[in-house]
């Protein structure tokens, strides 16, 4: 983005301009004086500068009210209107440039601010994650976050991942609803997460602290007037076991890529979201999956799934993977946000994120050091 588009988001350039002003200059002058009738087509230059107003900046508003100034004068002139006519004509047409500036002035003012909303809040979703990629004993964690800056769909997807002394722990999930409340309730679940994971022994322990976080925080937001959100979550326990222990709360199930083949995951029926505890009819439990040794574990949001093309068909996640599988990229996460946004056409609508899990190499000493320093830093 260039510095123009942050003080206004002018959508015209000054060649653009300069080229849009001439031609409608002369385009209506052309008009008015080939008319064979008493009706005048010269007023129609006065809403020049408003149009310019909505598309451009405060100094392009500026320039074309003194140019459609100077040429209402010089028309009335060369048509023989009289003196008075010509200031007349002249400080109407001031004054709606005058109006034009100042609202546009305005309308950069309001871009502005909006803009440091956004990157302000797009900054602070970039905060709540660790960057990739992450390590511990059992598994290293990369891929791709890209939350979206737009003032009202900011969301609420997030991951973390924690080496407890009960394995790795990885969690993703996507909050309900967008905008700086559904972080509000993303920051509620991970600090729930960074503190469950290394405290409860159960996988399914873990998946109770944030529920009772994400009910504390619905609670308060009822108290406060805010929508009550839930969480779809997917929480992974991993040990040095060839199988992977998951607890599905309404998320997508991870797809798991080995052999030149791409399968999800046998789950099972996905439990109600995190914040229907309440209102199910039995308890979450955890399910097994094998997660052989050169596997890939790849997790994602409703970001990716729920992707459209021009048509409205939704993106082929599973085939796109399959696709891959006998011959990974390097940077599968990267690769599959690229592909995405070349089958929508268009930048993200929703934030997107894409983790990729593989087993950690045994002979590597430095990332068990690093495990333990994130379980350290985790209550710092």
């Amino acid at each position: 983005m260039t510095d123009d588009g942050r003080r206004g988001w002018p959508l015209l350039s000054t060649p653009v301009f300069a080229v849009a002003l001439a031609g409608v200059t002369v385009l209506v002058v052309g008009m008015d004086m080939a008319a064979r009738t008493d009706v005048r087509l010269l007023p129609l230059l006065v809403f020049l500068p408003s149009i310019v107003s909505g598309l451009g900046a405060v100094w392009q508003t500026a320039v074309a009210s003194v140019w459609v100034v100077l040429v209402v004068l010089g028309s009335l002139a060369h048509l023989g209107a009289d003196l008075d006519d010509n200031l007349l004509a002249a400080g109407f047409t001031a004054m709606f440039g005058l109006v034009s500036v100042l609202g546009c002035r305005y309308r950069v003012r309001r871009a502005e601010e909006v803009h440091r909303l956004r990157s302000a809040a797009a900054a602070l979703q970039r905060q709540i994650v660790r960057p990739l990629p992450l390590r511990t004993a059992d598994v290293v964690v990369d891929g791709l976050y890209q939350p979206v800056e737009e003032d009202a769909m900011v969301g609420g997807d997030m991951y973390e991942v924690a080496a407890s002394p009960y394995g790795t722990r990885v969690l993703i999930a996507d909050v309900q609803g967008k905008g700086l409340p559904a972080i509000g309730t993303a920051l509620a679940v991970l600090g729930a997460f960074r503190e469950a994971a290394y405290r409860e022994d159960t996988l399914i322990g873990v998946v109770q602290a944030l529920e009772s976080a994400v009910a504390r925080q619905n609670t308060f937001a009822a108290r406060t007037g805010e929508p009550e959100r839930l969480v779809t979550a997917l929480v992974l326990g991993i040990s040095g076991q060839l199988g992977v222990e998951a607890v599905n709360c309404g998320h997508l199930a991870p797809y798991v890529i080995h052999d030149g083949d791409a399968r999800e995951a046998e789950l099972g029926e996905p439990a109600v979201p995190l914040g229907l505890a309440t209102l199910a009819m039995t308890s979450r439990r955890s399910v097994r999956f094998p997660f052989p040794d050169g596997a890939t574990l790849l997790l994602c949001t409703d970001g990716v799934t729920e992707a459209r093309d021009r048509s409205g068909v939704f993106y082929p996640l599973e085939e796109r993977l399959r696709s891959w599988a006998l011959a990974p990229p390097a940077r599968f996460a990267e690769t599959l946000g690229a592909d995405v946004r070349d089958f929508t056409g268009a930048a993200p609508r929703d934030d997107v994120a894409i983790l990729t899990v593989s087993r950690t190499p045994r002979d590597t000493g430095t990332v068990r050091h690093f495990s333990d320093k994130i379980g350290q830093s985790a209550f710092s």
